[in-house]
């Protein structure tokens, strides 16, 4: 069921019509699993529209439900491959999600609940006690508001709306850290001129500093899923005056807030984003989505929970020896970390060895637990590396 046959799902057509076409997506998911066994979205949604919940969608929801999954359809090589597309598709679809969901975060219980704790009492995460230098650490949280679209299903009007809103809120984040917005989007439209916005050449300068994602129409994955319909409207960042606390708005999720340290005390950069995010709820009209299963709520299930990806960047020469990060990749699976290369995901390593490593998970773990993992993360891989 390709792009030219979902344009046949439509709010008025026939049972007959829609039990048709959602057999014909049927058929399709099973033809990309039987390729490509590691397909979960593919996995599921034939189970699910093999389901009673899955027979009697509405005509609404059987159209909302192929957004969702139409990247892992797409995209056979997928390892997930679905996206919410409203807050609450993971309830309305959780005959599919949740299966999505306990399968990617290894739930085999399927009874667990996200519980939300930044509380880090009196814990010491000074990594010189480690025998290691600063390190430069990074830690971010994907975030959307209640009240409106995820970024899959919004239109290029609900794009403006969204940014619009936000304005207030960078204001005040002007007020207390300084910096100033850049924003992609050429126009307000009915709002009249976007007095934020910059121009190609500073687009590139803050793309090539790491300050401001790439262009999101050239990923085939979020193109598939909506995500990145209307570029550049609703698009851009604001960076504080210090260059260590920087908001995306506009990208996989609605806002990716993030703060970022050179030193030694994984809990500098862990409470100044807490303290940022505190801000921003702060501020009328502004409360982030919440899942009661799956606490925050974000577009990919990979990031439900916490949202949270909390990093640093190692230098690790001995196991990076052969110009790779293989090796390292071994070694820290079973610590639960995941190993990038220092520009992000797809990126080389360091000439020196240097790696950018974070804790793998993101849902049914506490902030608090993530921070902990990360330190004891780089004490066990350090102990490896200086064997």
């Amino acid at each position: 069921m390709g792009a030219s046959a979902s344009s046949s799902l439509s709010l008025d057509m026939t049972p007959e019509v829609r039990d048709s076409l959602l057999s014909e997506l049927l058929a399709k998911c099973e033809e990309v699993l039987s390729e490509n066994p590691d397909n979960r979205c593919c996995k599921h949604a034939i189970q699910y529209l093999n389901s009673d919940e899955g027979k009697n969608m509405s005509n609404e929801d059987a159209m909302t439900f192929y957004k969702c999954i139409r990247t892992g359809v797409d995209n056979p090589d997928s390892g997930l491959g679905c996206y919410a597309m409203t807050p609450t598709d993971y309830s309305k679809f959780g005959g599919f999600f949740d299966k999505v969901i306990r399968d990617y975060h290894g739930d085999e219980s399927g009874s667990k609940k996200h519980e939300t704790d930044w509380d880090t009492d009196d814990a010491d995460y000074d990594v010189k006690k480690l025998g290691q230098d600063e390190l430069s650490m990074r830690v971010r949280v994907g975030r959307n508001l209640l009240g409106f679209n995820l970024p899959g299903k919004m239109s290029k009007e609900e794009r403006i709306k969204f940014e619009l809103r936000m304005l207030p809120a960078f204001e005040q984040l002007v007020e207390k850290y300084g910096g100033k917005v850049h924003s992609l989007t050429p126009d307000f439209g009915d709002s009249g001129a976007n007095p934020n916005l910059i121009s190609d050449e500073e687009y590139k300068s803050l793309v090539d500093a790491h300050v401001m994602f790439k262009d999101m129409d050239a990923d085939p994955y979020l193109k598939s899923a909506g995500i990145s319909s209307d570029w550049p409207y609703g698009r851009g960042c604001w960076q504080s005056e210090d260059k260590m606390r920087i908001i995306w708005f506009g990208e996989e999720d609605q806002l990716r807030i993030m703060c970022m340290k050179k030193g030694s005390n994984l809990l500098e950069v862990f409470s100044n984003l807490n303290e940022m995010l505190s801000t921003v709820e702060s501020i009328e009209g502004i409360e982030f989505a919440k899942d009661e299963q799956y606490g925050y709520v974000t577009s990919c299930p990979s990031n439900l929970g916490t949202g949270m990806r909390a990093s640093v960047h190692v230098k690790i020469p001995n196991l990076t020896a052969d110009g790779t990060d293989a090796k390292a990749k071994e070694v820290c699976k079973p610590l639960g970390l995941s190993v990038r290369g220092t520009g992000g995901e797809h990126t080389p390593i360091g000439a020196d060895g240097t790696v950018d490593i974070s804790p793998s998970a993101r849902l049914f773990i506490k902030e608090k637990e993530i921070i902990g993992k990360l330190y004891e993360g780089i004490e066990k891989l350090m102990a490896i590396e200086n064997a």
